[in-house]
């Protein structure tokens, strides 16, 4: 059942033209943040492999499934068991859900429900949609960082990875990726409601129904409502349910009737984000886009709108650029193709993707479901984060406060990480604001996956996706130095951070306060020097610029 379906002719199927603000669109998170390059959990016939596993949790005494559990029934390790749950908790549609608002240690006890796992797992199939030319790519050619030193150690590889490794890659288009998204659950959506359905007594499509509370789990693919608006609850969209008494049970409702009015749905949503594309296309930008990308910008030149959900922050360069709380609200932010440039992000966020930077710092405030970095080369990323996800760069160093393992995967070479070094005034307030906890940091425990990516449309040479991705090793105390952030909060009210809020492992300490010491002893030294005033001005010239240079 995974070859295309056709939509429905019956004649009970709802209106079939929502209005715009009802359009049914994906939900991107799962696609974006919840893919796990993990193949025993990736299947030819998702339908096939997943009715089994549904039939051997739904009959257990509870509609939760702990790792332990998943972990038997699928034949793979505690720690890939653990990674599934974490990961379907930060890309999970419902935020009062336990496996949500639990500790992350008790992540793996509380389970996810049933309906989620294997939504979740079913998608594990999907494959990205190929990456663009950039629009301007003899501009980006430009600024994209020369061959490294170390490309020698690639000679060993095949030529296609060479490709891979040494090629710009650029993301698609938001648009191009709903439609992408729209396809796959257009063609995949006949099983996905399968999997969701119980059955009655008797014989025929309508034994196959659909419950009020099976339904809901669709939230976990798919959403109505404009994005950044408030979202409208799928009982709400749907006419079957929309009228249902909340103290009474609602009536379940045939699968097939569900399955024509979500392919209309998704058909008049491809028709809109189409037709969009094309004025788009022919016509000058919109204002209204949903989603704004910050190209070439200085800190103040652009201002989200409230209803905004993505930031773009894209081809900054050779400057400093600052986002806080105030500029973002309840947003995702992606940086992308941001070189020679020091980027704060200084908020609390949901999401956050780094992709295709070079020889910048970028520093993230608090990001609650997770982090991505991917192909990117020597870069410092300064992160505090529920989890964190680093695929396919090179020579960078991680600074990471981080509740889970950090997810190192792909093409990897040299990179390191080290413990959290900075603060912010307002940084405690974020990280409680999105679910952060100071007391743990598990910097240092990173799992390494596969090193090809099976959801990557590309093909990829025979064997090669057994090999493990490379992992990173640990900074040396002894180059471990506090990150001072620039009181970009003169004029506004300030928190109560004064230091970071994740302890440091001894040797990191102590190397802390030996730079401290070094510095304050420099600084005095300095003062008491027998200097006319135009050495001292020339000095301080110098040291300067020899600041700047390293920063």
């Amino acid at each position: 059942m995974t070859d295309p379906i056709e939509p429905s002719t019956s004649t009970s199927a709802p209106n079939p033209n929502p209005s715009l603000t009802t359009l049914l669109h994906p939900r991107r998170e799962p696609f974006e943040h919840g893919l796990l390059p993990i193949h025993k959990l990736i299947f030819a016939d998702p339908l096939l492999a997943l009715t089994p596993l549904k039939v051997k949790f739904a009959s257990s005494s509870t509609p939760r499934v702990d790792s332990a559990a998943l972990a038997e029934a699928l034949q793979i390790s505690s720690d890939h068991a653990s990674l599934v749950l974490d990961t379907l908790a930060s890309v999970l549609h419902s935020e009062s859900d336990p496996i949500v608002t639990s500790r992350s240690c008790d992540v793996g006890s509380v389970g996810a429900h049933l309906h989620d796992l294997i939504l979740f797992l079913y998608i594990q199939s999907y494959k990205k949609l190929l990456p663009r030319p950039h629009k301007d790519s003899a501009a980006m050619a430009d600024v994209w960082p020369s061959m490294s030193a170390f490309d020698g150690c690639l000679s060993a590889l095949s030529p296609l990875q060479l490709v891979r490794c040494n090629t710009r890659r650029f993301i698609p288009s938001q648009a191009d990726e709903e439609v992408h998204q729209l396809s796959y659950l257009q063609k995949h959506l006949a099983n996905i409601l399968s999997l969701l359905s119980e059955s009655l007594e008797g014989e025929g499509e309508e034994s196959m129904v659909l419950t009020m509370e099976g339904f809901e789990h669709l939230g976990f693919l798919i959403q109505f409502g404009e994005k950044g608006s408030d979202e409208v609850p799928l009982s709400q969209a749907a006419p079957f349910f929309a009228n249902s008494d909340p103290d009474m049970p609602a009536v379940p409702v045939p699968s097939s009737q569900v399955l024509d009015w979500l392919l209309q749905n998704i058909a008049s949503s491809l028709e809109h984000v189409t037709e969009k594309n094309l004025a788009k296309e022919n016509g000058p930008p919109s204002d209204s886009d949903q989603d704004v990308a910050m190209a070439d910008a200085s800190p103040s030149s652009v201002k989200p709108s409230p209803s905004v959900r993505s930031c773009f922050i894209e081809g900054v360069s050779k400057s400093s650029y600052v986002k806080k709380a105030s500029d973002l609200k309840n947003s995702s932010v992606k940086v992308i193709n941001c070189h020679d440039s020091v980027i704060y992000i200084l908020a609390p966020l949901r999401f956050a993707t780094v992709y295709g930077c070079s020889d910048a710092t970028i520093v993230l405030g608090a990001v609650g479901k997770e982090v991505r970095i991917e192909h990117c080369e020597r870069v410092h990323v300064i992160i505090a984060a529920k989890r964190v996800c680093i695929a396919n760069c090179r020579e960078c160093v991680f600074f990471l406060g981080v509740n889970q393992r950090p997810l190192i995967v792909g093409d990897n070479h040299k990179l390191q990480v080290a413990p959290y070094n900075t603060y912010y005034s307002q940084l405690e307030e974020h990280m409680t604001e999105v679910g952060i906890e100071a007391t743990i940091n598990r910097w240092d425990d990173t799992l390494a996956l596969g090193m090809i990516d099976p959801h990557d449309s590309l093909s990829h040479p025979a064997g090669v996706s057994d090999s493990q991705a490379e992992s990173a090793t640990q900074l040396d105390p002894d180059q471990f130095t506090k990150f001072l952030i620039p009181n970009w909060f003169e004029g506004e009210s300030t928190g109560s951070t004064k230091d970071n809020p994740f302890p440091l492992p001894g040797a990191y300490l102590l190397s802390q306060q030996i730079n401290q010491k070094n510095l304050g002893e420099i600084k005095q030294i300095l003062r008491e020097a027998p200097l006319e005033e135009n050495l001292k001005r020339e000095l301080s010239r110098a040291l300067h610029v020899y600041f700047r240079d390293w920063l």
